[in-house]
């Protein structure tokens, strides 16, 4: 049982990782592309356009609690948020899990 929660846990870091990445790809096309412009100035609607999967608003990503965590763009590289808090249980803000990983 315990290796199956590590494995859920694991996966939910993942997907959320991947889902700040397509995020992360589309604020750094828009910013190359609006060079004087700074993350902090960064709206959803701005990004929205340069997301690779031509979604019609940003992804949310699912808490180890299953609750739908949305994601902060006037950061960059962004980040998961839980409440205005930011959002990474996995303790390691470069590990590639919860994050966009370095």
């Amino acid at each position: 049982m315990y290796v199956s929660t590590g494995y859920s846990d694991w996966k939910l870091g993942s997907e959320a990782s991947q889902k700040l990445r397509m995020v992360y790809n589309a604020q750094r096309t828009y910013l190359a592309e609006h060079p004087t412009e700074s993350p902090s100035s960064l709206t959803a609607a701005k990004v929205i356009p340069y997301l690779s999967d031509n979604s019609p608003s940003l992804p949310t990503v699912e808490s180890l609690d299953g609750d739908d965590l949305s994601i902060k763009v006037t950061v960059s590289p962004p980040v998961v948020v839980d409440g205005g808090s930011n959002y990474d249980p996995s303790g390691d803000t470069e590990d590639g899990l919860w994050d966009v990983g370095m």
